[in-house]
């Protein structure tokens, strides 16, 4: 086991892959995972929704040119990730894996010990400058050309919403015009309170927890500045490139954007 991990304290990480089927997560992180499916059972289908959102905007992105990905907030390794799409349209994409997690570098370095395009570094969303700036990262991608960054399930762990903004605005300045960030977030729909507040309650007790899901509105403030891509902010199981803007009602689950910088 790396050295830090505790078992017996829930993750985030591992909560994810057990909604996703995985097998990489510890009875502490089942736990905390059947409570929230407990408050809302269709939390694994929202988890599986995302992980699909992914697929599509990376493939959309790859087959528009981008060569680059940056995955921040990775979480687990699983089925269909960045590299493996990406490089199913362009076999020299390259991608690099970030996440602040032992157990996520760790499992992310056994799986791309033999993809020489795609690595894994450990850092941390907060400070998005020293993500751009690890040597690594600056060894395997050009930030002078276009770069996707993703950042799937994971700014809703950022409680101050200015915070959040700043995070993705320190990333857009650093990314060559051309460049794409791709951002799913949490959104209560007409869940009631109480049911959110337990649901939060259960994430402040994990490792790197303290989930806050926003509005529509409040998440459509993330993107000022930036030109969003196809329907725009939109459930993500309703987005793709030419999918027209989402008319419907917004339901708990996740929203989702591609931007262009």
């Amino acid at each position: 086991m790396p050295p830090g991990v505790d078992p017996t304290v829930p993750n985030v990480a591992r909560m994810y892959d057990y909604y996703l089927g995985g097998r990489d997560n510890y009875e502490a992180d089942r736990d905390a995972a059947e409570r929230i499916l407990t408050l809302m059972p269709q939390a694994r289908r929202w988890a599986r929704d995302n992980r699909a959102f992914l697929g599509r905007t990376v493939r959309f992105l790859a087959e528009s040119g981008v060569r680059q990905f940056i995955d921040i907030g990775t979480g687990l390794p699983t089925q269909e990730n960045v590299h493996q799409v990406a490089q199913r349209v362009h076999p020299d994409a390259r991608v690099v894996y970030v996440d602040n997690d032992a157990v996520v570098v760790a499992h992310g370095r056994a799986l791309l010990a033999r993809n020489g395009a795609s690595i894994v570094i450990e850092g941390d969303m907060h400070r998005p400058r020293d993500i751009l700036g690890h040597p690594e990262l600056r060894a395997l991608i050009d930030l002078g050309e276009p770069v996707a960054v993703l950042l799937l399930a994971i700014v809703h762990f950022v409680p101050d919403l200015a915070q959040a903004r700043r995070i993705l605005g320190e990333l857009a300045a650093g990314l060559a015009p051309g460049s794409y960030l791709v951002v799913s977030h949490a959104t209560p729909g007409k869940v009631g309170r109480e049911v959110v507040a337990e649901g939060r309650e259960v994430y402040s007790a994990a490792a790197s927890g303290g989930i806050t899901p926003r509005s529509p509105k409040e998440l459509a403030a993330l993107f000022d500045g930036l030109d969003l891509i196809g329907p725009g902010l939109t459930p993500v199981n309703h987005w793709a490139p030419d999918a027209p803007p989402y008319t419907g009602e917004v339901e708990a689950g996740f929203l989702g954007a591609v931007a262009r910088v």
